[in-house]
């Protein structure tokens, strides 16, 4: 990447900023067009209301390139949160239902299933971690005929560890199940095709890897996940004509719109477009790939020193983010506050240190890291 990006990004310059696993800074483009928004509200009121949804729409349409699906199949939410709660609660389960996860998911793809259980007895198969990864065979393996829903990150938030969505969208398709991935700490970073990859339901949020403002929340419905869960939020512009205030008995919209309540935060769909056009004129495969040399970097640079490496570094299976654990004295939580005090952000997840280096990082962030690392 190329010094032009990372002057864009403003808190690269001010810190060795490699966090983006928890929140990325915005670049400049994008908090500028969220202020900019913000003043014409302020200025004009309701005046330039239709370049609001204009620019929501477009943003929509930007991910849904981003993922291989039709802007319909797009909706959006607060959060990863609301998008697998209002698909949970919209599936009608059945005695003898069955959900698969993995055991270490972020608690926003876990409690939503796990409610399903207490509320409605469904069975919740949980595969384990072993050793920084999922066992693929022992995961599908837990899918069998009364499997409703698998639900499993792209990205795993505390490992690291990138999973094979299309095997895993595969085998819950030969099952006849709904596929539900969480997408928060790939989609950036990562290519998809949600229709290739047999991906269902997918939800994330926009201030990880798509450095733009928190609550732009993302949920993906396919068409036929729409055939089989009801829209469980609904509001006035869930309808097919939401203008026409006069018909109570309206249908609801036949796609992943129909989850769309009411309002959204306006300004912040201006700040998401700008990011997210930034993101594509660099484009996934590119990112990608330069996340990998300078991951790969890191993991150079850690051999022989004190910490281990949690993370899978195995084709198919390494991310953007590199988890480690120092095999001394030290904890995860004295590390990070320890490197913070030297103006480095990274973040302690359990008994791991999370690194998550993003495009606008350069090789000489990497170093200035494993310098500062208390040995």
């Amino acid at each position: 990447m190329n010094e032009s990006i990372r002057a864009l990004f403003p808190a690269a310059n001010r810190y060795t900023y490699l966090n983006s696993a928890a929140v990325s800074p915005m670049p400049t483009i994008a908090a500028d067009a969220v202020s900019a928004q913000l003043r014409d509200v302020s200025e004009n009121g309701t005046l330039h209301y239709p370049e609001w949804i204009a620019t929501k729409n477009r943003a929509r349409a930007i991910i849904a390139g981003m993922v291989n699906v039709a802007p319909e199949q797009i909706a959006f939410m607060r959060n990863t949160a609301d998008g697998f709660s209002s698909i949970a609660a919209g599936i009608d389960w059945k005695p003898g239902d069955n959900i698969v996860t993995f055991a270490k998911e972020f608690p926003s793809n876990f409690y939503a299933w796990r409610r399903v259980r207490d509320d409605f007895g469904a069975e919740l198969r949980i595969c384990p971690e072993r050793n920084g990864r999922i066992d693929m065979d022992e995961f599908v393996g837990l899918i069998d005929r009364n499997t409703k829903l698998v639900a499993i990150s792209a990205v795993q938030f505390a490992s690291g560890f990138r999973a094979d969505i299309e095997r895993i969208g595969r085998a819950a398709r030969a099952a006849d199940a709904l596929f539900a991935v969480d997408f928060i700490q790939a989609l950036g970073t990562t290519r998809f095709d949600f229709p290739a990859q047999f991906v269902d339901i997918g939800a994330g949020g926009s201030h990880k890897w798509l450095c733009s403002p928190e609550g732009c929340g993302i949920l993906y419905v396919s068409d036929r996940a729409r055939e089989r869960v009801r829209p469980a939020f609904v509001g006035w512009i869930s309808v097919e004509t939401p203008w026409d205030f006069d018909d109570y008995e309206q249908a609801f919209k036949p796609n992943a719109l129909a989850w769309e309540s009411g309002t959204g935060p306006a300004s912040l769909f201006y700040g998401l477009e700008q990011s997210l056009k930034l993101l594509t004129e660099v484009g996934a495969g590119r990112i990608e790939s330069y996340l990998g040399e300078l991951t790969d970097q890191l993991c150079d640079g850690l051999r022989g020193t004190k910490y281990n490496l949690i993370s899978s570094r195995a084709s198919g299976e390494k991310s953007q983010i590199v988890c480690v654990k120092h095999n001394g004295e030290l904890v995860s939580t004295e590390i990070a506050k320890h490197l913070e005090e030297r103006g480095i952000i990274v973040s302690p997840r359990g008994d791991r240190l999370r690194i998550a280096p993003h495009f606008f990082n350069l090789p000489e962030d990497i170093d200035v890291l494993i310098e500062n690392l208390p040995r």
